[in-house]
């Protein structure tokens, strides 16, 4: 073999003759056009849903252009492709691409005298005597050698980590330990990467290939599956987020790798809907007004939240690589949930960080109330990717994504990471930002906060009000620049419509899509129960809110005409799903006869299994009536007490009311409890399909023996006085 050089900058050599090239990044121009203008066509897409979505009660989000798809996988296609390859190449010698370039060349582990030795069996975990950093640091040492060939074309660096990765498949048959989860998903990830590296190398053989990938399909993957489908025998919330995200990008890696659509599906859907803290809404935790979302594990550490954001950005990179975007999932939350943990981690002034809002998070093991500082500032090597998408691919402002982005270049790459993002990800700046985008509203103690996402070359932003659809729409606010979130006070209850529009130093942008709000308080289901031959409930309210009747569960003459009486074993009635997915304020009435005194049955229950509902119940297990709601399971409960349990046998009214974070719980028209951080409303209890009356999402609980009259549900906190009112009505 030629023997290599040794390269300071990143100049081009060739191995072999132009009619055989070792490798050449330019090849087949044809694919890597087809890449570039499928990537195109997604953001052209996804700037047309984004300026033309129309607008509805709680948030217009625009369509989504993520999606399961189907047909070939792109190779190269995880976390680079050829049109990436020629980036780096082109770049590497100029600022700032060349800062991570020379820390790659530096690398003492991306050298050809490298000393590799595979071990059989990888341990992790404080039950055994650990060596994975053993594979950890070959991994780091093999990317950087299949990137630095990629680069220049020294087919040296290729054969060297060729070489290793071979001697790794026909040493390692398992990993083991309690934590060998954390084995499965960063370094299966990182294998995976390799291998699509060099799979157009020529000393990479396709039993080579074939041989990664049942190293990785019987070894790796099954850990990591284990994982989301079983949680190692725990719940799913008592997981942190940061293992799921690194074993969902492995499974994505090694499906992309292996062409197995139905394990790349299973790395999408958990993201979309999985039921621990991997899938969005349960890493991305809670949304703050201006689009700062709170992370999962905010309130543990800095630097296991960076992980979290880390392996959550590959996992939309590959994505998107694959034709599914799922950077733009739910309204850009993967952004929104960086934006907060990169401004928690960057130098306000001095040596002050800024300041993020913080709601307390609480999940059955862990009890975080307050933001973490520990191991703040953490420099994890992962904000290149997100930077560069979200500004330079979409124009989409990500002041603090940006900030952490540029304060930590150049990086390199170690351990759990790849890294080396200012090489492998910058891309030069788009000429053009894009309008304001994802506009959305709630009514929170009687005003409409709003927020959306900016452009990034806006200077400033104006909000634009009109009482009819379409406007005409005057400024109601200008000159906001950050955070991107007004709260309006309209001048009188109903539904408002709403627009953003962005200054730039020559212009004004397009305004953003339209949403509508509606303030003051609007009844949204009223059940009266004067059916008595049908298995429907009708709502009286004419929003279509009709329940059904389940089991044991009757309408029977009884006080104003007739009443819902449920027989306390299986009777209870249906409420359509989504029923309050566009409500924050609001109110919860209902006349209620109880038979039996047992703890916890159920007035109503609304929501989507154990993990999240609101609920009031005549008993909780302290002996008084109660209201609650949560995200994060029992413990997670954000709660109400009243003074004793509901009296059995009479007719007593019952109300709960929100006005923003003020949460009211009414027996007989007065009040009987209060709590003033309720920081959860209806609209964040997402998919929520179990909506009851009369039973709880705990089967083990008892369902409502009485009879139940009147339920109402509004828009809006009733005040003390109408909840007065109600309960003197006949």
């Amino acid at each position: 073999m030629k023997k290599s050089k040794s390269y300071n900058a990143c100049t081009r050599i060739e191995l072999l003759p132009p009619s055989a090239p070792e490798h050449d990044p330019t090849m087949d121009d044809g694919l890597i056009d087809a890449d570039l203008s499928r990537r195109g066509f997604l953001h052209s897409l996804a700037a047309l849903a984004l300026t033309a979505c129309g607008g509805v009660t709680f948030a217009s989000q625009p369509k989504e252009t993520s999606g399961n798809v189907s047909g070939p996988f792109t190779h190269p296609g995880l976390m680079h492709t050829r049109a990436d390859f020629v980036r780096m190449t082109q770049k590497c010698a100029t600022s700032p691409w060349a800062g991570s370039w020379k820390l790659l060349v530096a690398n003492p582990k991306v050298t050809l005298s490298y000393s590799s030795a595979p071990v059989s069996v990888i341990y992790r975990g404080n039950d055994v005597a650990q060596n994975f950093s053993r594979l950890y640091n070959e991994c780091a040492a093999m990317y950087g050698m299949a990137l630095r060939w990629k680069i220049t074309g020294d087919a040296a660096y290729a054969a060297k980590a060729t070489s290793m990765l071979n001697g790794w498949v026909s040493t390692l048959t398992s990993i083991q330990g309690r934590d060998r989860a954390l084995v499965s998903g960063p370094q299966g990830f990182e294998l995976a990467n390799i291998a699509e590296m060099l799979r157009d190398y020529r000393g990479f053989t396709d039993g080579n290939l074939t041989a990664v990938k049942k190293m990785l399909r019987n070894i790796f993957y099954p850990i990591s599956h284990e994982l989301l489908r079983n949680h190692g025998g725990r719940s799913p919330l008592q997981i942190n987020a940061n293992w799921y995200l690194f074993n969902m990008s492995a499974i994505m890696a090694i499906g992309i790798l292996c062409d197995d659509r139905a394990m790349f599906d299973e790395a999408v859907d958990y993201f979309k809907t999985g039921n621990g803290n991997g899938s969005i809404k349960r890493a991305a935790y809670y949304m703050h007004p201006g689009y700062l979302c709170q992370w999962q594990e905010s309130g543990r550490d800095q630097v296991h939240t960076m992980d979290g954001i880390a392996a959550m950005a590959a996992l939309c990179e590959m994505a998107w690589h694959q034709g599914v975007d799922l950077y733009g999932y739910d309204n850009n939350r993967f952004l929104a949930g960086a934006e907060y943990s990169a401004k928690a981690n960057v130098i306000a002034s001095g040596t002050t960080y800024y300041n993020v809002p913080y709601v307390s998070y609480r999940n059955g093991v862990y009890t975080w109330d307050t933001f973490s500082t520990i191991k703040q500032g953490d420099a994890t090597p992962c904000w290149a990717i997100i930077y560069n998408h979200y500004v330079n691919r979409k124009g989409l402002a990500a002041p603090y994504s940006t900030k952490k982005a540029l304060a930590i270049q150049p990086e390199g790459g170690e351990w759990d990471f790849i890294g080396y993002g200012t090489l492998a990800y910058t891309l030069d700046a788009i000429p053009t930002g894009a309008a304001p985008s994802g506009l959305s509203g709630y009514v929170s103690a009687g005003a409409v906060v709003l927020s959306w996402w900016g452009g990034v070359y806006a200077t400033d932003y104006t909000v634009k009000r009109s009482a009819v659809a379409g406007g005409p729409y005057t400024a109601v606010a200008s000159r906001i620049t950050d955070l991107l979130t007004y709260t309006d006070t309209p001048p009188s209850p109903g539904t408002w419509y709403y627009i953003v529009t962005a200054n730039t130093r020559h212009s004004e942008s397009v305004p953003s899509n339209e949403v509508a709000v509606s303030t003051g308080i609007q009844l949204h289901t009223h059940l009266k129960f004067d059916n008595t031959s049908s298995e429907s409930v009708a709502d009286a309210s004419g929003n279509g809110h009709t329940g059904t009747l389940n089991g044991g569960a009757t309408c029977v003459a009884d006080r104003q005409g007739h009443a819902l009486s449920l027989n306390g074993s299986n009777g209870y009635v249906d409420l359509p799903s989504q029923l309050m997915h566009d409500v924050a304020d609001f109110t919860v009435s209902a006349w209620v006869f109880w038979n039996a005194s047992r703890n916890w049955e159920r007035i109503f229950d609304f929501g989507a299994g154990l993990d999240r509902y609101l609920m009031l119940t005549p008993c909780a297990s302290s002996g008084v009536v109660r209201f609650s709601m949560t995200v994060t399971g029992a413990s997670g409960e954000r709660v109400i007490n009243g003074h004793a349990a509901l009296p059995t046998g009479t007719w007593v009214h019952v109300a709960v009311t929100l006005s923003g974070r003020v949460g009211t719980l009414y027996v007989n028209g007065v009040a009987v409890g209060s709590n003033t951080d309720m920081f959860l409303a209806p609209f964040r209890i997402w998919d929520s399909n179990q909506n009851w009356i009369g039973r709880s999402q705990y089967s083990s609980n008892p369902y409502f023996n009485g009879k139940i009259d009147d339920f109402r549900i509004y828009r809006g906190a009733l005040s003390a006085d109408d909840v007065a009112s109600l309960a003197k009505a006949p």
